[in-house]
């Protein structure tokens, strides 16, 4: 059956350009053997969404996309560079340099497995991407580098439609200095949620609130650190389960900015609220918080929503990965998924382009 393109890489955030490098080292041409989509208006994935106020000193690191460096991009001083700018800049130059001609503002709405009749099929020569605005796509591969960002993850309370302030997300956070005047009730344990408590507990009163007690470190994640995360992570996905939290297994570390705020009394720790009110906050022995603001640094869930017709998710809740790097979905092999599981960090999502590309186009007889 024809084909558009071997191979269509969705996203080009750190998995996606590192996908698409791969595949040109393996001898694949960009718009003609694959092509790479990106939904947003510009290059630097997830990054060029960022708030002002992470930057590069502040963010965790970001490691360099194969050939060419992070560094040698950014100019003299720039330290302290809003990450929102610096690493969308270094995606563009990087794009440019290596002639990936991404095609941007395209929208995969829905990817679908069908006979050529049109029917469904059980892996079908051919997978359907259905975009906006281009159409349908043709492919006989799929590389899936969509992350996270966009699918915030917000749980339910009771009560939480009856507040009468501000809930809001951390995809949502802009600037600690709208919250001036307020309560905040920041939820969350991870990383994110301590920058951010930190910046708003420096403008306006805050309480922190999170389902376990975290773990503070004052060393720093060394190696062995990384490798213990990725793999309990790694676990998780072989067999079905949806991916874990990488804090649960390398803590937070206790910076000097954290320290500060520690001394301050903004690491004051509660356990999580019973129910939200009108008004504020209440715990099940009945003490109560008021406040005007919920922050809910609660994390993302992968956005896998477009392939929801291919049926991928197994009984666990998750989607069953293999291959190497656990990039392959057990079910489908011609579908990989970089930044989910193991892979949802920028040295991660590095390896797991090169794992996709090299294990996808030997499934395929390509190159």
């Amino acid at each position: 059956m024809p084909t558009d393109f071997d191979l269509l890489v969705i996203g080009a955030g750190q998995a996606g350009l590192s996908a698409g490098y791969h595949l040109q080292r393996l001898g694949l041409r960009p718009e003609q053997d694959f092509l790479i989509v990106d939904h947003a208006p510009g290059p630097g994935g997830a990054w060029q969404f960022r708030w002002p106020s992470l930057t590069l000193t502040t963010v965790n690191r970001v490691h360099d996309l194969p050939g060419m460096s992070f560094a040698e991009t950014l100019p003299p001083g720039s330290e302290s560079a809003p990450a929102a700018t610096a690493v969308p800049h270094y995606y563009e130059l990087y794009e440019k340099h290596f002639d990936l001609r991404v095609r941007r503002q395209v929208s995969v709405k829905v990817v679908c497995d069908r006979a050529e009749d049109g029917s469904p099929a059980e892996h079908g020569p051919i997978l359907n991407a259905e975009t906006d605005p281009a159409g349908t796509i043709r492919v006989r591969g799929l590389i899936n580098g969509t992350g996270t960002w966009e699918h915030p993850f917000i749980p339910r309370y009771r009560g939480a439609e009856t507040f009468a302030g501000r809930q809001l997300h951390t995809h949502d956070y802009r600037t600690a200095a709208e919250f001036a005047g307020k309560h905040v009730v920041v939820v969350g344990g991870g990383i994110s949620a301590v920058q951010l408590l930190d910046e708003i507990s420096q403008v306006t009163s805050t309480t922190w609130v999170t389902r376990t007690e975290p773990i503070f470190r004052d060393a720093s994640f060394g190696p062995e650190d990384g490798r213990a995360a990725v793999a309990k992570v790694e676990d998780r996905v072989r067999r079905g389960l949806p991916p874990g939290s990488v804090v649960s297994v390398t803590g937070l570390r206790l910076d000097d900015r954290l320290r500060a705020a520690q001394r301050r009394g903004a690491l004051h720790r509660l356990p999580m609220f019973d129910h939200i009110e009108p008004d504020g906050v209440r715990w099940a022995d009945g003490t109560f918080q008021p406040a005007q603001v919920i922050l809910w640094a609660t994390g993302f869930r992968s956005a896998l929503d477009h392939l929801a017709p291919l049926r991928l998710r197994g009984p666990g809740g998750g989607i069953t990965m293999t291959g190497r790097l656990a990039t392959q979905v057990a079910a489908d092999p011609r579908i990989h998924l970089i930044g989910y599981g193991p892979s949802a960090s920028t040295i991660g999502a590095n390896r797991a382009g090169r794992a996709a590309a090299v294990e996808l186009t030997r499934y395929l007889g390509l190159g």
